[in-house]
């Protein structure tokens, strides 16, 4: 029994969701986001709810049931509040920069690594050593980052890395700790 799919949508204020079968746009005032799913289950716009019924119990049915509904729900956040992920670089000589619509990083290599920022990613760099990736589209802010991150990954000797600000970095001893 999926307790997820079962929970009703609450749309906040400002946001506007179209349905057209199993084609769902949503509107809001960051942007607009749509996406097709699945046609055996079922949309239901009941005032500022939107309930996702699925038509039996079977396996299949139960686990795309809660995968639509968050899928939808990520919209909605998305294009009220947005999602936003922060890395910190650490490591002497680290440092990001944005030039135009590329993110330089200094990471240790020998030549500074470009990134080409996709379209509806905003990428922020307050300090030299932190970044924020942010956007409407969950899955494409935590791919971004996850790619920025895969550029240099926190090693667990000294700690030197590309990490998301609140990852615990587990520390290994050297080969002196005996």
């Amino acid at each position: 029994m999926s307790r997820i799919g079962k929970k009703p949508i609450t749309l906040p204020a400002g946001v506007e969701v179209t349905l057209d079968n199993n084609h769902v746009v949503v509107k809001g005032p960051k942007g607009q986001l749509e996406g097709t799913f699945n046609n055996e289950l079922t949309f239901t716009l009941d005032g500022n709810d939107l309930v996702i019924e699925r038509p039996s119990e079977s396996k299949f049915h139960r686990a795309i049931h809660g995968t639509t509904r968050a899928l939808i729900n990520n919209m909605v956040v998305g294009v009220s509040d947005g999602f936003k992920k922060q890395l910190r670089m650490v490591g002497v000589g680290y440092r990001a920069m944005l030039q135009g619509n590329k993110l330089v990083l200094n990471a240790g290599y020998s030549n500074p690594v470009e990134m080409a920022i996709p379209d509806g990613i905003t990428v922020e760099v307050p300090k030299n050593t932190d970044i924020t990736v942010s956007g409407i589209d969950k899955q494409q802010v935590g791919e971004f980052a996850a790619n920025v991150r895969k550029v240099r990954p926190p090693e667990p000797y000294l700690g030197k890395g590309i990490r998301y600000i609140d990852e615990y970095v587990r520390r290994k001893e050297g080969k002196t700790a005996k």
